[in-house]
């Protein structure tokens, strides 16, 4: 006996291709709805290998004359899951290269704004034309807002300090509720009768943010392989611009280094800024933070890379040793892939170690964790 479902999954999984093979497949009206919606993304993988598409009269299709980008994404959305949907999405414009998607604004606005898409447009951002450029910065606007709203709160919570008690609060909280001041300002209240304190007002202690003198600064590799890490980089330095007693200085490279600290508080403006792709060259850029050190004791130099030195290691590491030396913070954070999978060069991470520099393949909410623990 043939297991009808997984027939059916195969056929849909095969495509039209195989119905003449697959015949006994059972497929509903939805399911060819959906056959051809797959078939109007996935037939290109034969083109791209040299095939024909099926000979007319071999099973329905959407070609490019029929139905418009738009048209399709609208159909796909309503038949499939939106886990289904964003997998889709992200096939048709990244592995695909579905630019039609790309040129309208419409259409773009109609995508859903996730980390994929905007890491597609922006490595095809020089590529796209300027009646789009709105819709390009509102879907970055939106993924960077959702990290930010993810990523906030672990450092706000990390780099918020203890209790101030020489400034009141008139928001009350058990755990910053003030008893010895409460009573003081109470006494007159007194009932000797019943012997017994009215507090008629009780005082509650502000908390203050941490008074950390620190200099932070991010040093972000921008190559094309960063692209996941530049995006939660420019987020993180947006957070940091936000808190007075940290001073930020957001510094990208590849071969070419750039100081973005002018914009650091904008991580929308970063993102439509940096320059992806290119060659690699850590020295050059540590060689930079080097001259932007006023206070070496009070100072973290964060590198965010992937380790992956395109000229001779021999400056790099001669920095790194500096800077340790003048008792610099030195912070290496490995580069993590779509999965939050390391993905490094551990032999050079292993060197940088040896020259005093701290490395770690952390996600983003734990690097506020671990930046806390090394400026307290």
């Amino acid at each position: 006996m043939i297991d009808q479902e997984m027939l059916r999954r195969w056929r849909l999984i095969l495509g039209r291709y195989a119905e003449q093979s697959m015949d006994r497949a059972v497929m509903s009206d939805r399911d060819r709805l959906m056959e051809q919606s797959l078939d109007y993304l996935y037939s290109r993988e034969y083109e791209g290998r040299g095939m024909m598409r099926a000979p007319a009269g071999s099973g329905g299709s959407l070609d490019d004359s029929a139905v418009t980008a738009i048209d399709w994404l609208q159909r796909t959305r309503k038949l499939f899951p939106q886990e289904v949907f964003e997998r889709i999405q992200h096939h048709a414009v990244d592995k695909y290269q579905m630019t039609e998607l790309l040129k309208d604004p419409a259409v773009l606005r109609s995508l859903e704004a996730n980390q994929a898409l905007a890491r597609t447009l922006l490595g095809l951002r020089g590529r796209l034309s300027a009646e789009v450029r709105d819709a390009v910065q509102e879907i970055i606007r939106k993924v960077v807002d959702d990290i930010n709203r993810r990523l906030r709160p672990q450092f706000v919570n990390a780099l918020v300090g203890r209790r101030n008690r020489f400034r009141r609060s008139h928001v009350p909280s058990a755990q910053n509720f003030d008893p010895r001041a409460t009573i003081a300002a109470n006494l007159r209240h007194y009932d000797t009768a019943s012997k017994r304190l009215v507090i008629e007002r009780p005082i509650f202690n502000a908390r203050v943010k941490r008074n950390l003198p620190w200099d932070v600064i991010l040093c972000v590799d921008q190559s094309g392989s960063m692209l996941d890490s530049v995006m939660y980089s420019a987020v993180v330095a947006g957070i940091l611009a936000s808190l007075p007693a940290v001073n930020v200085r957001l510094v990208v490279f590849d071969t070419n280094v750039v100081d973005l600290t002018h914009i650091a508080a904008d991580p929308v403006q970063v993102l439509l800024t940096v320059q992806l792709g290119g060659g690699t060259n850590i020295g050059r850029a540590l060689q930079y933070c080097e001259t932007l050190v006023r206070t070496p004791h009070r100072t973290v130099v964060a590198l965010i890379s992937d380790f992956e030195e395109g000229a001779f290691p021999g400056p790099l590491l001669n920095s790194v040793q500096r800077l340790s030396e003048s008792r610099v913070k030195m912070l290496g954070l490995a580069a993590l892939d779509e999965g939050a999978q390391p993905v490094y060069d551990r032999t050079m991470a292993q060197r940088l170690a040896g020259r005093g520099m701290e490395i770690a393949a952390l996600t983003p909410s734990h690097f506020a964790a671990w930046l806390a623990e090394v400026m307290g």
